[in-house]
């Protein structure tokens, strides 16, 4: 008998081998500018008329430009930064992240949801040098990570429970103990998360506009033996970072 899907299989996100492709070029071109076309094709492990296919309709759209055979970020990209006004280009700037990373004295992470993962856009500190690695590591599971954690208690429940449905069964343990800290984290508006056996502590809350819409998530990390003892402290001072950020403007911007 054929299944039929139903209207919730439907709008669940979904891989698309196609989109995958595209999406890890851009995100390849962006962490290691200036990759040649056969360093693109291996990273990929794809045929290589279907990557030279990609990237000559990506240069076509502006997403890259190529200079000596070597492929950078495009300014179609630029472009629709400015054009929202969204996170870096208008609600929070990268001085924003430096001013909180001064303050607290911990490396300061920027990060918005994609799909069902967590990436982060801005940074301040040297945390990437003591083993966080979001340079190398670009997209990282919500569940994994504090940001992660603080966006997923906001949103609906109709939301957090389709994604707990997408979750593989690898990811129980940390479905459970989400569920465990998702409380605390509601009432504080602060998550918690432990890396690299325990060696390493993040603390992140999210990013609201005017509308009170999540729209980022900011994660303070450093060695827990410096942090753990600060923790109310941090926290305090994220809040207020970020609290002060919610009533800018995050119209879009006039075009250049």
């Amino acid at each position: 008998m054929t299944n039929i899907p139903t209207q919730d299989s439907d709008r669940a996100p979904q891989n698309h081998r196609t989109i995958d492709r595209v999406t890890r070029i851009i995100e390849e071109v962006v962490y290691n500018p200036g990759m040649s076309f056969a360093e693109l094709a291996r990273v990929l492990d794809a045929p290589k008329s279907s990557v030279h296919g990609f990237i000559r309709g990506l240069l076509a759209a502006g997403w890259l430009h190529e200079d000596n055979h070597r492929f950078y970020l495009g300014p179609a990209v630029y472009g629709l930064t400015l054009a929202t006004g969204h996170i870096r280009a208008g609600l929070v700037t990268d001085t924003d992240v430096a001013a909180l990373h001064e303050a607290t004295g911990v490396t300061t992470f920027l990060g918005v949801k994609a799909g069902d993962h967590l990436i982060y856009v801005s940074e301040a500190g040297s945390e990437t040098l003591g083993g966080f690695g979001a340079r190398s590591n670009i997209r990282r599971t919500l569940l994994d990570t504090a940001g992660g954690k603080a966006i997923l208690a906001s949103l609906s429940d109709t939301e957090r429970n389709a994604y707990f449905r997408r979750c593989t069964p690898e990811e129980a343990n940390l479905v459970e103990q989400f569920l465990a800290e998702f409380d605390d984290i509601r009432k504080t508006r602060l998550a918690q998360n432990t890396l690299r056996g325990g060696a390493r502590y993040a603390i992140a809350t999210t990013v609201q506009n005017q509308s009170g819409q999540v729209v980022a998530e900011v994660t303070l990390v450093g060695p827990t033996s410096e942090m753990k003892p600060r923790a109310e402290e941090l926290g305090r001072l994220l809040l207020e970072h970020v609290d002060s950020w919610r009533n800018r403007s995050t119209k879009a911007r006039e075009a250049l």
